[in-house]
C-alpha cells in the first residue's frame, strides 16, 4: 500500500465513527397514537397539535427525526385491532388518548413504552402498581380525580338553585361507575335526585334526555367520557332545546354554547405527555416516571347561555371563573 493510500484509509477510518454517530443521532423515531374519536373531530385534532408542538419544543421534528402514526377508533370493537396495528409498526413509544385506549394498548404489548394522557384511576384499573412507581411499561397523566364529580353537582346547584333532579350522562366501566358513585353521594347532601343516562347511541341519548325533561326542575351533568365528546353537539342541542342547565367536564362544550364546564386543561395534558415521550425517547423507562395528577382545574362559564336559560350567575362564581364567555 502506498503512503498516500494508507493516509486516505486512515482518514476514512477516523471520520467514519463521526458520520455513523450523526446518522444514529438523526435516525427517525416512531410514535404510535391511539385515539377514540373521529379523525375530523376538531377538539381531538387540537389535542394532538398540542402534543406535537410540545415535542417540537424538545427538538423532535415530524419528518426529520420522528414519525407519528395515528389510529382513530370509533367503531365498536376496533380499539384492540388498531392497537395491534400500531404495535406491528415497531414504535419506540405509544401515546394513549382517552382512558379507554389504554387497556387495548397494554394488551397488545407488555414491552413497548406507553404514555397515557387522560387516564382515570390508573392504579384501580391495574395500569400501574402505584402513582409514584408505575413498575410497568405504562405511565402518564390523570385527567381528574373522582372527587371532581361531586364539584359538578355543587356547581349546578350554585348556578341553578331550583334544581331537584339531575340526569347524569355517563358511560359504563370503572370510570363511569366511579363518577356516578360520587355524584350519588353528593346528591343526598343537596337533596337532588340523580338519574343515570347511558351514553350509548344518538337515538337513545335523545330519547332518554327528552323523557327526563318532561318533568320540571331538572338539570344535566355530562361526566368525563369519550362518548360525551363524540356526541357533544347532540347533547348541547338537547340541553338548549329543553332548557336544561348543564355542567360539562370540558371547556370545548362551553365555547360551543354550553353553560358551565369544570375540568382539567386537556390540551395541557397532551403537552405534558409529550415531555414524558421525549424523556422515554432519550432513554428513560416508563416504570421510573411517576404518574402525575392535574395541578389545576379550570372553570369556564358562558354568560350568554345563562341568560338564555333565565339564570343569573352569582358574582362569587364569576369571580372564581378562569374564563367567562359573554
Amino acid at each position: 500500500m502506498s503512503r498516500r493510500d494508507f493516509i486516505t484509509a486512515l482518514g476514512s477510518a477516523a471520520i467514519w465513527p463521526i458520520g455513523a454517530w450523526a446518522q444514529q443521532a438523526e435516525r427517525v423515531r416512531r410514535i404510535g397514537v391511539l385515539m377514540q374519536t373521529a379523525a375530523d373531530d376538531p377538539e381531538s385534532q387540537a389535542r394532538l397539535a398540542a402534543f406535537q408542538e410540545a415535542l417540537q419544543g424538545s427538538g423532535w421534528d415530524v419528518g426529520r427525526n420522528v414519525r407519528i402514526d395515528v389510529r382513530w377508533s370509533t367503531a365498536d370493537g376496533q380499539l384492540f385491532t388498531d392497537a395491534q396495528s400500531l404495535v406491528a409498526l415497531n414504535p419506540d413509544v405509544l401515546l394513549a388518548g382517552v382512558g379507554a385506549t389504554i387497556p387495548p394498548l397494554m394488551r397488545a404489548t407488555s414491552t413497548v413504552p406507553i404514555v397515557f394522557a387522560q387516564a382515570i384511576d390508573p392504579v384501580g384499573a391495574g395500569y400501574v402498581e402505584s402513582l409514584a412507581r408505575p413498575n410497568r411499561n405504562a405511565t402518564g397523566f390523570i385527567q381528574f380525580e373522582y372527587s371532581l364529580a361531586g364539584k359538578w353537582l355543587e356547581l349546578l346547584k350554585e348556578v341553578a338553585p331550583k334544581i331537584e333532579r339531575v340526569a347524569v350522562l355517563r358511560e359504563g366501566g370503572i370510570a363511569g361507575v366511579g363518577q356516578w358513585a360520587i355524584i350519588q353521594a353528593v346528591a343526598q347532601t343537596l337533596s337532588v335526585e340523580p338519574k343515570p343516562i347511558p351514553l350509548t347511541n344518538a337515538r337513545e341519548i335523545e330519547r332518554a334526555v327528552s323523557a327526563f325533561a318532561t318533568a320540571p326542575n331538572g338539570g344535566l351533568i355530562v361526566v368525563v367520557s369519550a362518548a360525551g365528546l363524540t356526541h357533544r353537539q347532540l347533547i348541547l342541542d338537547l340541553a338548549a332545546r329543553h332548557q336544561l342547565p348543564t355542567v360539562y367536564p370540558y371547556r370545548v362544550f362551553v365555547s360551543s354554547g354550553g353553560l358551565i364546564a369544570y375540568g382539567a386543561d386537556i390540551a395541557g395534558l397532551y403537552r405534558r405527555a409529550a415531555t414524558y415521550v421525549d424523556r422515554i425517547l432519550k432513554g428513560e423507562k416508563p416504570s421510573d416516571l411517576p404518574v402525575q395528577v392535574p395541578t389545576k382545574y379550570e372553570l369556564a362559564i358562558n354568560a350568554k347561555s345563562a341568560k338564555a336559560l333565565g339564570l343569573t350567575i352569582p358574582g362569587t362564581l364569576l369571580a372564581r371563573a378562569d374564563e367567562v364567555i359573554e
